[in-house]
């Protein structure tokens, strides 16, 4: 009996007798402040996921309250793979706190189709590789057949008809549609799919043709497939898809060179006021330079969602009541910051550009300025409320400075 409890002694030991854990601090990947506050992770963790979010582990002091996540990543997703592509999805299932928008990363090789279909939200696209070939059918029998590079837009209003086609080697683009909930059944309709479950007879009536015609319809959309690339011109009538009815824009990368406040990079905004058909997804496309900051501010019509395409990021949400949480962003990463939420993005690279594209479901981009509102407030009020000199509040600019260096 001695010697039975001898070994078990013997086996605890390894267990008992642990190396003491080396840089114990938000840097390494531990919760500790590697003073008095915080301690190592002893148990099992993810330890690149836990260096890739020191804030989750309790760097900011300033955080404060019950934030629920705000974060996801593309990369955390199923990635569906087909003859000719593939994609990723981030659907309300995925951030349960984006309720206004879902998306989808979209890879298509050269002459690949998204095919026929259409949906009961809208959609939006941004291609940011290669070329792709939109077709798009509107309920007048207006068409567009265009082709868009890296930094065009695509939107299509709910219900109308479209397909895409890759025309580069390889090609990819961020789809996004006015519904968090997007992956719902009775949500995309596919051509084939459609045509599939409706009677041969009625087929060959609808039209004009034999029953026959219809023998090798696939049992089950293909959703994207191999193809050729595409050099049919339209033969239709004059469309009505052009102008203010556009469903494409082109601009978006050249409005890069407009300068902005602050100098800490650029922004280009798409919205209902220059791409007069997008009224229900609303956008910027910002690049900030290394170190440079998005200042504190909010948006008083929507709900932030973000993309993050290039770079890393820190943002800190304050959602009222004492609550705010700090969040560490990469490129794949998906975000959401709540309706009217105060917040910044800062980009903590000291050397890469952080690029990232916000969406709002709304005809507009609108933001309010922390720092202008509070120029704009009689200063007395304002030093009194925050506790600090008349000086200090002399001092803020009255002028937005979107991007600050």
């Amino acid at each position: 009996m001695k010697l039975l409890k001898l070994s078990f002694v013997v086996l605890a030991l390894p267990f008992a007798i642990a190396n003491p854990v080396k840089n114990v601090d938000f840097a390494h990947g531990q919760p500790s402040d590697g003073k008095l506050k915080g301690g190592p992770i002893l148990g099992g963790t993810n330890r690149a996921i836990d260096l890739q979010n020191p804030d989750n582990l309790g760097r900011q002091s300033t955080d404060g309250g019950r934030v629920k996540s705000l974060k996801w990543s593309f990369s955390e997703g199923k990635t569906n793979i087909y003859n000719g592509g593939w994609i990723r999805e981030q659907v309300i299932t995925d951030l349960p706190q984006s309720h206004d928008i879902a998306a989808v990363q979209l890879h298509l090789k050269k002459g690949a189709l998204r095919e026929l279909h259409w949906h009961t939200t809208a959609e939006w696209g941004y291609v940011y590789a290669g070329r792709m070939l939109i077709s798009a059918v509107d309920e007048h029998g207006d068409y567009t057949v265009d082709t868009l590079k890296e930094g065009d837009i695509w939107y299509f209003p709910k219900g109308s008809a479209h397909t895409i086609q890759g025309l580069d080697d390889e090609n990819e683009a961020l789809v996004a549609f006015d519904n968090g909930d997007f992956d719902a059944f009775g949500t995309t309709f596919m051509v084939d799919d459609w045509i599939a479950h409706t009677p041969r007879d009625i087929l060959a009536k609808n039209f004009g043709v034999d029953v026959s015609v219809f023998d090798d319809i696939p049992d089950k959309d293909p959703y994207i497939f191999n193809a050729t690339t595409s050099t049919s011109p339209n033969s239709g009538p004059e469309s009505g898809l052009t102008g203010p009815s556009a469903y494409i824009f082109h601009d978006s990368a050249t409005m890069a060179s407009v300068p902005i406040p602050g100098g800490g990079g650029h922004i280009s905004i798409v919205d209902s006021g220059n791409f007069p058909i997008s009224t229900t997804i609303a956008a910027a496309i910002i690049t900030l330079k290394p170190g440079a900051l998005r200042e504190l501010h909010w948006h008083p019509n929507a709900e932030e969602w973000l993309y993050f395409h290039k770079g890393t990021a820190q943002a800190t949400i304050f959602i009222g009541g004492g609550n705010s949480r700090t969040i560490d962003l990469v490129a794949g990463d998906v975000a959401v910051f709540p309706d009217n939420s105060g917040h910044y993005v800062l980009n903590t690279s000291p050397t890469e550009d952080l690029v990232w594209i916000e969406l709002y479901k709304s005809e507009r981009v609108a933001d309010i300025s922390l720092t202008q509102w509070l120029a704009l407030t009689p200063p007395d009020i304002v030093a009194s409320t925050l506790k600090i000199s008349r000086e200090v509040v002399d001092k803020l600019k009255k002028e937005k400075q979107l991007l600050l260096k």
